[in-house]
Parts: C-alpha cells; structure tokens; sequence
C-alpha cells in the first residue's frame, strides 16, 4: 500500500541520518596492525585472529573505547572472493550510484576496498556485475555496500569481494551523485579514507590504523 512505502521510504532515510558512531582510541604501538599485500590470500588475517589480539577485553570495556572495531553483523557474502582486505576508499550515497561507478571503472584499486555508505536503502541495488566485473580488472580487492546488489549468480564467478545487506533486482538512479573520500558510517563503525578494513566469512574489521 502507498502509505507503508512511504513510511518505509522514511525508515529508511531516518536511519541514514542517525546511526549510532563508534569511534577509536588514540593509536599506540602496540595496538598497530601489520597490513600485508592484499593479493596474498593466505597473508590476510582472519577477522577472529584480529579480535582475538587486539580486543582481548569483555565486550562492555571494548564498546567504550577500541582502536579495532567490529562492524555490526548483517552483511551477506556475494563476490568470489570471501576473504579481502584493503585501505577504505569511501563513498556517500543514497539509492544513486555514480560514484561508484566511476570509481570502480576508472581507478586502480590495487590493495584498496571500496566503502559504499548507502543508507542501507533495500529499495534498489548499488552495484550489479558489470561493474563488479570491471572493478575487479582494476584491481580492487573488495566493495562493501551498506544497501543491495544484484546479479547476485554473476557476482559469485567474479574475482572481487562483495558485501552487501541483500539483493534487488532494481538498479539504483543516477540523479545525484553523492559524496566521495568522507567519513561514512556502516554497521554502527564510523570509517575514515585510509582506514584499514579486513573481510571473511566472520564478518568485517576496522582499525584507524
């Protein structure tokens, strides 16, 4: 019915405004993490492993101040590769997705992962398999998308990490387009360009550092 759309609509946009920020610790020595080259599958630490190190505290010390953060779960696996980490390379947007585009097709992403900050809209998809495609001719390790994709049988033959809330058969508009290399807010995280971001099956890793 039109009025539950709009309401949901409104949802939607509501929550794009007023996620809660997780923020980081001050850097120490001890807290840094070694990045090793993205392309080495079995140098990738698993996101388990990094908890493990670097949030050996209870959860309730760990929530009040961390330099590694936990996105919140609720992102599903979609690309062939599960397992990817990278330098955050973020964007801003909501159910519009030049950026992305742009982005994905014209820059090297050699050791970087794409953060796409969408609302986490489920009213259309962000990214489909072509540009997944030639995102991963460029090199970039992996994508996440607060928000949907599609072509999701595509995705899973296509050498690049994927992680997005759910499917859309819809693509996105492209009105307006949207905000790049800002903070961005995903899964409760707040993540700045050049933050580290490390994927598995697990879930997804932060660290400012």
């Amino acid at each position: 019915a039109p009025s539950s759309s709009s309401s949901s609509s409104s949802n939607v946009k509501t929550r794009y405004d007023s996620f809660r920020v997780h923020g980081f610790a001050s850097s120490s020595s001890s807290s840094r993490l070694t990045v090793p080259p993205a392309d080495d599958l079995a140098n990738i630490p698993a996101t388990c492993d990094l908890t493990d190190e670097h949030m050996p505290d209870p959860v309730d010390i760990i929530a009040k101040s961390k330099q590694v953060a936990c996105v919140a779960p609720g992102f599903r696996d979609y690309g062939g590769r599960v397992k990817f980490m990278g330098t955050a390379t973020t964007i801003k947007c909501f159910e519009n997705n030049p950026l992305v585009r742009k982005a994905l097709t014209q820059e090297d992403g050699k050791g970087k992962v794409l953060v796409v900050d969408g609302g986490g809209s489920m009213r259309c998809a962000l990214l489909g398999d072509m540009l997944a495609a030639e995102g991963a001719s460029n090199g970039w390790e992996g994508v996440i998308v607060d928000g949907c994709v599609r072509d999701s049988r595509a995705l899973k033959e296509t050498n690049i990490g994927v992680k997005a809330r759910d499917t859309h058969p819809l693509k996105s508009s492209k009105r307006d387009e949207g905000e790049r290399d800002v903070d961005v807010v995903v899964g409760g995280v707040t993540i700045k360009p050049g933050y580290h971001v490390y994927a598995d099956e697990d879930g997804i890793v932060v660290s400012a550092t």
